[in-house]
């Protein structure tokens, strides 16, 4: 009974920090020089502009279709929403969670390190803070996703994750399932905001098998589909199947702010694409900059170093008044 209840407290600490790992990082731009071609495109003939363009070897293109988001006039007052177990306990997860997530960012044998935020331990915008600067200074998804996923399994002693597919996950799939929705909504209604156990219905064996938040309080903070989908879904979908041997599909709703838990449900191509495919925030605090950086194929992120960044944010402002010019200034999270 003892091992079990640690089970079961070290389940709802992980499932806690399954959804984070995610703020808003920089640069929308191939360089600067791109973003000095496009001003010349406004500012040219149709002839020069054409001319123009050819030069540009690759621009992102994006910004025609966004989603503006749920209001931020009933933006929920989160401080006020607590789990279960109350708001003691949820500012001991997020303390947590906070710890684990700067030790890892703060490396010895990282290639850039990332030093933990000035803020308070249990202040949630220290964590935002974090995320914003880890997706800032790497360029790749599949780093930032690795390093997230990374985070989630020092939550838990090796001897849990070691046993708990061959002992739970494999031999009762439904029951750890449904165990796993629960101890999302005990352990992560400081990361999320209000959610609750649901039905999936288009599951068999669906019953109590999901989680629905109602409004996520990550991305609230962040405003950032890319850190949604690099440092929360893709993650937190790997942690649970690839250590805890059960697969879970994660459906967020920008729109709405709602965000749907499968466990039990493995993710299919087309929800993967439909991911890479979600348009940009309206609010989104990089523009939908971060989705060109986080493309691995772009040299300039190759050769970047920890400041590099800076640079490219700083060629992202020069474009900040094509806003209202209906010009492209984010590229989907292609491969």
């Amino acid at each position: 009974m003892t091992s079990c209840s640690c089970l079961l407290f070290f389940i709802f600490v992980a499932t806690s920090a399954v959804l984070v790992t995610d703020a808003f990082t920089p640069s929308t731009l191939n360089n600067l020089q791109a973003s000095r071609a496009i001003n010349q495109v406004l500012q040219s003939s149709t002839t020069e502009n054409e001319e123009i363009a050819n030069q540009i070897r690759r621009i992102p293109t994006y910004k025609s279709a966004t989603i503006e988001g749920p209001s931020i006039d009933s933006k929920p007052d989160y401080s006020s929403i607590s789990g279960p177990m109350g708001s003691f306990v949820d500012s001991i997860l997020m303390s947590l969670f906070r710890y684990k997530l700067s030790q890892r960012l703060n490396r010895p044998d990282n290639t850039i390190i990332t030093h933990d935020s000035k803020l308070p331990l249990n202040d949630f915008m220290g964590i935002i803070d974090l995320t914003t600067r880890m997706n800032s200074q790497h360029f790749n998804r599949a780093t930032i996703q690795n390093m997230a996923q990374d985070v989630l399994v020092s939550l838990f002693p090796t001897f849990i994750l070691d046993r708990y597919p061959s002992w739970f996950a494999k031999p009762f799939p439904v029951f750890s399932a449904r165990m796993c929705a629960w101890a999302t909504v005990v352990g992560g209604t400081w990361l999320m905001g209000e959610c609750e156990v649901n039905d999936v219905p288009e599951m068999e064996n669906g019953k109590r098998q999901g989680v629905l938040v109602k409004r996520c309080r990550f991305l609230e903070e962040s405003q950032c589909a890319s850190i949604c989908v690099n440092s929360c879904k893709i993650p937190t979908q790997n942690f649970f199947y690839e250590n805890m041997g059960l697969p879970l599909t994660m459906t967020p709703d920008y729109t709405t702010g709602e965000c749907q838990f499968a466990f039990g449900k493995l993710p299919t191509e087309e929800d993967e694409r439909l991911a890479k495919d979600t348009p940009c925030l309206m609010r989104c605090p990089s523009n939908g900059g971060m989705r060109s950086w986080h493309n691995g194929n772009v040299p300039q992120a190759n050769e970047s170093q920890s400041g590099q960044w800076l640079e490219d944010l700083k060629a992202l402002g020069e474009l900040e008044e094509m806003k209202n010019r209906s010009i492209p200034s984010c590229s989907l999270m292609e491969d």
